[in-house]
């Protein structure tokens, strides 16, 4: 069944060619409404029964979800062309911009992984009585309440809520599991006439809550404090906020899901080997500390876990990526965006990714301003972080002019300025740009007087993983170069070894993560695969000779995908049978030291020139052999023994 596209010029106020929208998206589109929202809702309840049915109207969702409701039906996707595409003061056809969102939105949706986190209302208040008192009066008809005071000043004699003194020395956990250590912990004695009394102070108090709310100002209990669900901040001079935490934190009961944002993979991930410290990108860069060493991998804890995607940009090996949407389907958005923008008659396109705060700048820009340009494709990101080098690099080679990154409020902005530096390293100046705003008019003066560079002749839509993404489309930019410089810190590089410091001991080849360094079976030789290379700096740790040094850059020759040798020598011959083994200048180098230790006179410095096989036979068959040993003694039998008691 074809799918239906119902659209609307809200009140004539936009262009919707739906002759032209139908002939290049291959769906059914019906003559544009003027109202679909009021005077035509009938069109949209007739849609709504139908199926495989597209409304282009996101202003009036929560008009849409009332009459699903009333009509006991779901309600269909929905797609906003009007401030996206519809309202431009760009006098260029809107057609292939409308059909690239057309298609973008008829790609299959990501099911989200979730799990379930219960909060029975458990919320311990942290602040100065004044304003810790108050708040826990107002929440503790819908809450648990536990106040944790300084001092026994303003000790009340309430009993609607628990009041605990003492001092935080801890917290960790989320919404719904908070972990806390307290010292000098003291309790309410409940009973007694007058004032309530406390028990004596101990130190190491532990307890467990499902909500923080922090009263007390300073500095927050955890980094990324905004992004910690169940952890509610504010300043105790500023009663609205305060108020709002109060409101808040007065929800927080029940059972909610909480996106699992990242996959891991532990075996591809280079953190340590053998207690050598590598990778540490994404260990340096999560806000929150939701991920954290776990012998020679990390792990990522998903209650912490915030999902900015900053991780998944940055890991060179795949080890961490994110899941909410994966990033296959962040690859295909960017790929379809392009191709029915070109398909539809359309040339250099430019891609604008923005997150939410990104889309309400978009809207603003529609309703008062001039809107986007007709090139300007929008594409929304659920976390803005996750759009990396390896993302904007697939888009120019898909066929976009210029990627353009806009961050929200919450963005890591040093995070998203490197992934930047690595893509236009690997793209070229000018290709990709962080437009640092949150005025909508400066968003569409931006876009109106950029120029981007022209766009690539043949576009290519790989597939794979990010690594094999970002070379197949940075050899489609740049057909003709054998390699690209990269900046410090680049996943993608050569190994270089000082071959006169190396004594191919083969350290390396045994700690690669990547398997990038490899060993000959047959020779002394070290090989090197560039294209597997993670720029860990395992190697160049562990080499007890530091003969090792790493040079970011992402090769595009087709030498990078297979093995060469970086090392290699001669292999020394056993002197008693010939067979292969060693280094003959390690072997030569230590004879010559040895030959005047009194040690190794005679035939023990021969043995230094033998393979295993034959060095275990002439050290059974030397003199003082430690090996040798006298007659095996017979064992004794049963007649042994009895024999002995007859004799006795």
């Amino acid at each position: 069944m074809v799918k239906s596209l119902i659209t609307c010029d809200c009140m004539g106020s936009q262009t919707i060619d739906a002759e032209g929208l139908a002939k290049a998206t291959g769906l059914q589109v019906l003559p544009p409404c003027k109202a679909l929202c009021t005077t035509q809702i009938n069109r949209a309840a007739e849609a709504m029964k139908a199926e495989d049915t597209v409304i282009c109207c996101m202003q009036e969702v929560r008009t849409f979800e009332a009459l699903a409701d009333e009509l006991g039906t779901s309600i269909p996707p929905l797609l906003d062309l009007r401030d996206r595409a519809g309202w431009t003061a760009d006098s260029t056809p809107t057609l292939p911009k409308m059909s690239a969102l057309v298609a973008e939105a008829l790609l299959p949706a990501a099911t989200v992984r979730a799990v379930d986190v219960v909060s029975e209302g458990l919320c311990l208040i942290l602040g100065s009585a004044d304003v810790a008192l108050d708040a826990a009066e107002r929440l503790c008809n819908h809450l648990g309440v536990t106040v944790l005071l300084s001092d026994t000043a303003a000790l009340p004699d309430s009993r609607a809520y628990d009041v605990i003194v003492g001092k935080l020395r801890n917290a960790t956990g989320a919404l719904g599991q908070f972990d806390v250590t307290i010292d000098a912990l003291q309790q309410v004695e409940p009973g007694g006439r007058g004032g309530f009394s406390l028990t004596e102070p101990r130190d190491g108090g532990r307890s467990q809550c499902d909500i923080i709310l922090d009263l007390r100002g300073g500095t927050p209990l955890f980094p990324a404090h905004e992004k910690r669900e169940g952890y509610l901040r504010a300043e105790p001079g500023h009663a609205p906020a305060v108020a709002a935490a109060v409101m808040a934190a007065s929800h927080l009961v029940g059972t909610f899901e909480k996106p699992l944002y990242v996959r891991t993979e532990p075996l591809l991930c280079a953190h340590s080997r053998a207690e050598k410290t590598g990778c540490t990108r994404c260990l340096d860069l999560c806000p929150t500390g939701a991920i954290t060493p776990d012998g020679d991998h990390v792990t990522v804890d998903p209650m912490i876990c915030a999902g900015c995607g900053a991780c998944s940009s940055v890991c060179p090996s795949g080890a961490i990526s994110y899941d909410a949407p994966p990033v296959d389907l962040t690859m295909r958005r960017v790929q379809t965006l392009a191709k029915a923008f070109l398909d539809a008659g359309g040339s250099a396109p430019r891609l604008l990714a923005h997150d939410a705060h990104g889309a309400e700048m978009i809207r603003l820009a529609a309703r008062y301003g001039r809107g986007l340009p007709a090139d300007a494709i929008p594409l929304e990101m659920s976390a803005i972080g996750a759009f990396g080098h390896a993302e904007a690099v697939a888009a120019l080679a898909a066929g976009f002019a210029q990627v353009t990154i806009l961050p929200g409020p919450g963005a890591d902005r040093p995070a998203l300025a490197a992934q930047i530096a690595l893509a236009q390293a690997i793209a070229g100046e000018g290709r990709v740009a962080l437009l640092d705003t949150s005025d909508p008019d400066a968003l569409s003066d931006t876009l109106y007087g950029g120029q981007a560079a022209a766009p690539v002749a043949i576009p290519v839509r790989p597939m794979g993983t990010r690594r094999q993404i970002t070379r197949q489309a940075a050899r489609a930019l740049h057909p003709e170069a054998p390699s690209l410089p990269l900046p410090e810190g680049a996943p993608y590089g050569a190994v270089l070894v000082d071959t006169g410091a190396c004594t191919l001991c083969l350290s390396c080849v045994s700690l690669c993560p990547s398997g990038a360094l490899a060993e000959n079976p047959d020779r002394p030789e070290l090989r090197f695969q560039e294209d597997a290379c993670l720029q860990c700096g395992i190697c160049s740790t562990i080499c007890p000779e530091t003969a090792i040094t790493l040079e970011p850059r992402l090769n595009l020759a087709d030498e990078a995908l297979r093995q060469v040798v970086l090392n290699e020598e001669e292999p020394f011959a056993c002197i008693e049978c010939g067979a292969l083994f060693g280094v003959k200048s390690t072997i030569d180098r230590i004879t010559e030291k040895l030959q005047s230790h009194a040690m190794f006179s005679g035939d023990k410095l021969r043995m230094i020139q033998m393979c295993d096989d034959c060095r275990v036979n002439a050290q059974f068959h030397a003199e003082n052999n430690p090996f040798a040993a006298g007659e095996r003694p017979k064992p004794r039998t049963t007649d042994d023994y009895l024999s002995k008691r007859r004799d006795h």
